[in-house]
């Protein structure tokens, strides 16, 4: 679940931050901590956010590798094995979508524990709920914020790679955004298979008498209007869409295409109706047998 919040200050650039809760939940959220020189302050559950740059306290230890600069309160090896899969993350991207990489770098912070982490939250974000990981964007810089931890590789493979969506395609609609850093996120391999939500959509659909419905994932403009399963609702859209036949998987990747030359597309529900496919039954099915493919392995 997301939690969102808009400010208007003064002399403050627009920033979207995007978070990974302490749990599997992804959250948003915004800054208060300002002085008298705010003109004006609402908070609202909305999408993008008039913030101050905030500069972070890892500058130990600097380390620019590819289109990712690491800022770190402890020694990161070049070659270390996560540092790598992070690199080649871009090219998944770029390779998967058919979009072109940009240079634009990608500032990580890691703290080497929790505590500093937190406490640099408290100091710098003191109103958004404790997570993880988190992706902020300014007009002028893309940054990821994170701790080591057992959970980090999967952590900033999602941060990292709104950071790479984000650096080359604008006004990416909040249910893709996710969707893709959910497809993502998953170990180098598995072909963005996300088991959890496989799971989650088929318990829904089973207990629930869930169906899936692209048209109101469209209807969102924000993430706090999103609950856990829409997240897991918009990778499998990506999904299967991805790992559909051609005339489908070009509906999502043209879509892009035009969305960075124009900053605006055509809807995927619109270019499937074109096609004249109804697609919420066959993502259904699509589901279903997932649900029984991963139930085996």
């Amino acid at each position: 679940m997301r939690w969102l919040a808009k400010i208007l200050l003064s002399a403050a650039p627009k920033a979207r931050l995007v978070s990974r809760s302490a749990g599997a939940s992804r959250l948003n959220g915004g800054l208060c901590a300002m002085q008298c020189a705010v003109v004006c302050l609402f908070v609202l559950l909305a999408g993008c956010r008039l913030l101050p740059h905030q500069l972070p306290v890892t500058e130990a230890h600097e380390l620019p590798v590819g289109q990712l600069v690491f800022h770190s309160d402890f020694e990161l090896p070049r070659d270390h094995r996560l540092v790598r899969e992070l690199i080649l993350e871009r090219d998944d991207i770029c390779t998967t979508l058919g979009i072109p990489a940009t240079d634009e770098p990608i500032h990580v912070y890691l703290f080497h524990n929790a505590d500093r982490y937190q406490e640099y939250l408290m100091r710098n974000f003191p109103t958004v709920p404790s997570r993880r990981a988190f992706f902020l964007e300014t007009d002028t810089r893309l940054t990821v914020y994170a701790h080591w931890s057992d959970r980090v590789a999967e952590d900033l493979r999602h941060e990292i790679a709104h950071g790479y969506l984000h650096a080359a395609l604008p006004n990416l609609p909040v249910w893709i955004d996710e969707g893709l850093a959910e497809y993502f996120e998953v170990p180098r391999g598995l072909g963005g298979l996300n088991q959890p939500h496989v799971a989650l959509l088929s318990d829904s659909m089973t207990q629930d008498h869930w169906q899936p419905n692209l048209r109101r994932l469209e209807s969102l403009t924000e993430s706090g209007q999103m609950n856990q399963r829409d997240y897991a609702e918009s990778w499998a859209w990506v999904y299967f869409l991805l790992h559909s036949p051609p005339e489908k998987r070009v509906l999502l990747t043209n879509y892009l295409v035009d969305l960075r030359a124009s900053g605006t597309a055509q809807p995927i529900s619109a270019r499937l109706a074109a096609i004249k496919v109804s697609p919420e039954e066959p993502l259904t099915k699509y589901i279903a047998t997932l649900s029984d493919e991963t139930k085996t392995r």
